[in-house]
């Protein structure tokens, strides 16, 4: 019995992708075009150049292979314990590696974002625009970044928590089921 495909069947081996995934294509390039118009007409241009080249040149070269070293590290040192002696339903420990990564990463997105006002680089330009001080920030985003990790960590014992009890309730059933009856 032959199947029959069908346009999405065709569309798919041809683009090798959905049409979802075009036209989200799509909408990212004609947002892009739009903000490229929008730092062209503000004459800005050759500023933002030179400010994405020298980001995607400081990503690359300097941060990408920091953090995956960071991450590495992280990963090697963060083993699961040997499994518990009965088998549960949950296996091991959740790895922490994901709980350390997650607040990292977020933030140094803030820090990647906000950094001229957290190092204070800008002080001058933004105390000219706003009448206000950029000594706040520093605080702020050390606080923000003790809030993830201590929400990680919170969620990480949680977790932990929880598969301790279930593999408990789980040795426990077994045990019932090895009684005779």
């Amino acid at each position: 019995m032959t199947r029959r495909r069908g346009v999405p069947y065709r569309w798919t081996t041809t683009y090798g992708a959905g049409p979802g995934h075009l036209l989200t294509l799509a909408v990212c390039l004609a947002v892009a075009g739009y903000v490229a118009t929008r730092v062209i007409s503000a004459g800005i241009w050759v500023g933002f150049l030179l400010w994405f080249v020298g980001a995607v040149i400081i990503h690359d070269l300097v941060l990408f292979p920091l953090y995956s070293f960071a991450d590495t590290t992280v990963q090697s040192r963060s083993r699961p314990p040997a499994p518990p002696p009965r088998a549960s339903p949950t296996g091991r420990w959740p790895p922490p590696v994901n709980y350390v990564r997650v607040p990292a990463g977020l933030s140094g997105l803030l820090l990647l974002v906000w950094f001229p006002l957290v190092l204070r680089a800008s002080e001058h330009n933004y105390r000219e625009a706003t009448g206000l001080s950029t000594a706040p920030y520093l605080g702020r985003w050390l606080l923000i970044t003790l809030l993830f990790f201590a929400a990680s960590g919170l969620l990480y014992a949680l977790r932990h928590r929880t598969g301790r009890k279930l593999r408990h309730r789980a040795g426990r059933d077994q045990e019932k089921r090895a009684r005779p009856q």
